[in-house]
This record gives C-alpha cells, structure tokens and sequence, in this order.
C-alpha cells in the first residue's frame, strides 16, 4: 500500500503497541479473537488508537465526521433534541463527542431557541480527545466529563459514528461451516487463523444473519457483540427514566448488509485520509471500523426494552429536522460565508456522498418525535 510515512515516535509508539498484543496472543494460547484485537489496537492505554495521544480529526488527523464540516449538522439535531428535552429533562449525554463541535453547536442552537441545558455530558474513552474538548469547550459552565454511563438517565442521547468504531467479531464461511476468525502471530507478523465458533457466537449469527446456512465457502463478515451490549446498556440506563438516544453512523440494515457482493464483509481502516482493508497496518495509528447492522441494533435495543422510535438515513433526518431552513438563515448573496456551508449540506444529504450511506436509529420511551421526523420514519425495512 502507498501510504503516509509515519514519524519516528508514532513508529516506535505503534511498536510498543504490537509487543503488547503479541504478549497478550501468547497470554492466550497462541491466538486472540479479532475483537479482542481490535480491542487493543483501539482502546489500549496510552497506545491505542482512541487512547494515544495522535490527533484524529480534521486534516492532520485520519478522517472527517459530519459535526466538523458545518455547524448546521448540530443545529438540526438541536431542533429534535429541544422537542425529547420538552418531554423528558434539560439534560443531554454525548458518546465520543471528537473535537466537542457537536456539542458546541447543539448548544448554540439550543440557546438560540430559548432551551436551557442544565447538563452537557461527554462520556469519552480516548484522552487525546477529552483533552480537545476540556480545551474547547472551558467556557461552556454545563460540560461535564464521565468514564461510564450514569445508572438512570432522563432526557437525550447523541452518539456519532459510535457504534462503528465498537469491536466485532469476524466471522468465515469454510467447508466445515462458520468459523471464527482469531489473530496469531506468524514469522513475527499479526495473521488470522480459524477456530470453531462456539454457542453464543453460533446463537448470535443465526439471529443476526440472514440466510447464513446458505452463503458461499469463503464469506467474511461481522457480528457485532459490543455493539448490542451498548444498545442494552442504554435501555439500562432508560429505565425509570423518559428520552430518547440518536445514533448516526454508516451502515445498512439486516437484508442489505449481507448481500453476496460483500463477500470480504465491510471491515475498513483510515489513516491520513486513506481508507484501505488491512486491521494489521500500523496497530495504533489508524482507525478500524466496520459498518453497522441497523437491525442488530434495533432487536438489541427492542430487547432490552427500549422501544425502536424511528429509522432513516441521514438525509432524511436532517431534511426533516430543518438543515435546509437552517441554510436559508445565511445570506446567499454572501457567497464566501453561503458557499461553504452549502457544499457541507450538499455532502450531508446528497444520496452520492452521506445521505444515504448514513443511517439514524432512534431509541428511547416516553417521548414522541417531531411529525417530520416521524413522516420519515423507515423502520420497517429495519
């Protein structure tokens, strides 16, 4: 792969980080699961992506999420998240919050329409980026900063591009069946090996996959463990309590994500604005992500007992939630201010670019959503 060079302390960091997960492959027998190596590389201290020091965000960093190219992004979900504050509490949750863009702006337009937020809380698990956001967001008095979920919560939840960055496993089709895909090391380099699946893996593929007894010899893909253990863990901390969570991320529901073209499943790595497949590049300094099974997420949710509210892409949330109102606010004939913030929402909503790719699941109890929203409301194709 042609990639950017790293320097000599990201290099040496990146080292530290592959001893660590060769010691842990050996603390294990010889091989790990790939989510407990996707684990690591995310999430070690002080060497894991989310938890080094590198930036993440922006054009020093390795991607671009939808907060930072506008701040009409945040002030549309502000105007869904005045209406769930009007029915529960004046208090808002931020998983993986980035540089605090969304907060800020969910904020601003808050203020502009007369909401008061009694608590702004991040709950954010790298330390390079509570750092941006303590740094950005001093002069805001509602912020806050947890390691883990409040017990019982009221009010609203946002989470952008949380659940894709969750570890998964991986799983193959051989000829003897489904498969799990575990890391070893071999000649000194990370390397995936097979091993059964096991009932709780064999249990959560049938109910996740669909068809999967008739895929082909050589399918890849994932399931997504982690991922429905937060959905739970939300409708936890719902109990008792009335909201709703937004959640934004890229992916497809359960009929679209296993379709037979993505044989090699959706697993992806950014790193300085090159995305490419390989999970063993650079452990530490790149990103690892794999799209989200909507419907996995809503039966996670639906389980737990919090109640599936809406589904749609992005565009149609955002369209529905007023970002072109929100455009026309700004003075077309400004074109050096105008410009800008329209290609931004272009890119947001054009079925080309974010709009559809990006999908937004709303869970919550005891709170209905603006009629546009519900309008747009797909959740039957979930």
């Amino acid at each position: 792969m042609s990639l950017p060079a790293p320097d000599t302390d990201a290099l040496a960091a990146s080292h530290s980080l592959q001893q660590l997960i060769a010691a842990d492959i050996e603390q294990h027998g010889g091989a790990i699961a790939f989510s407990r190596f996707m684990e690591l590389a995310l999430y070690a201290p002080r060497l894991g992506y989310y938890s080094g020091g590198a930036a993440k965000l922006g054009s020093s960093g390795d991607f671009t999420t939808a907060p930072e190219m506008t701040p009409l992004f945040g002030a549309a979900v502000a105007r869904v998240a005045a209406a769930i504050i009007a029915q529960s509490a004046p208090d808002i949750i931020e998983f993986g919050a980035g540089t605090g863009r969304l907060a800020r702006d969910v904020l601003a337009e808050l203020a502009r329409q007369g909401v008061e937020v009694r608590s702004y809380t991040i709950i954010e698990l790298s330390g390079e980026l509570r750092a941006r956001q303590q740094a950005n967001l001093a002069d805001l008095p509602q912020m806050r900063w947890l390691d883990a979920m409040p017990e019982t919560f009221s009010g609203v939840v946002l989470a952008n591009e949380v659940l894709d960055a969750m570890p998964v496993e991986l799983v193959i089709r051989t000829g003897d069946g489904w498969r799990r895909q575990m890391v070893t090391v071999e000649e000194g380099a990370f390397a995936f090996v097979q091993a059964p699946l096991g009932d709780e893996l064999a249990e959560q593929l049938a109910r996740q996959v669909p068809d999967h007894e008739q895929m082909i010899e050589g399918y890849v893909t994932e399931l997504h463990p982690v991922g429905a253990g937060f959905m739970r863990s939300l409708a936890a901390m719902f109990k008792g309590g009335r909201g709703a969570a937004i959640l934004f991320d890229y992916g497809f529901p359960a009929h679209e994500y296993y379709l037979d073209q993505r044989i090699g499943g959706t697993l992806m790595c950014h790193y300085r604005h090159h995305a490419h497949p390989d999970p063993f590049y650079l452990p530490g300094l790149q990103d690892i992500t794999a799209h989200v099974d909507f419907t996995a997420m809503a039966l996670a949710s639906q389980d737990a007992g919090l109640p599936v509210l809406a589904y749609m892409s992005q565009a149609a949330f955002l369209i529905g939630a007023g970002i072109g109102e929100l455009l026309l606010e700004n003075d077309p004939e400004d074109a050096r201010h105008f410009l800008p913030q329209s290609r931004a929402v272009q890119k947001l909503v054009s079925p080309a670019e974010m709009g559809e790719l990006f999908k937004v699941l709303v869970v919550g109890q005891d709170v209905e959503l603006p009629d546009p929203i519900v309008r747009a409301d797909r959740s039957h194709r979930l």
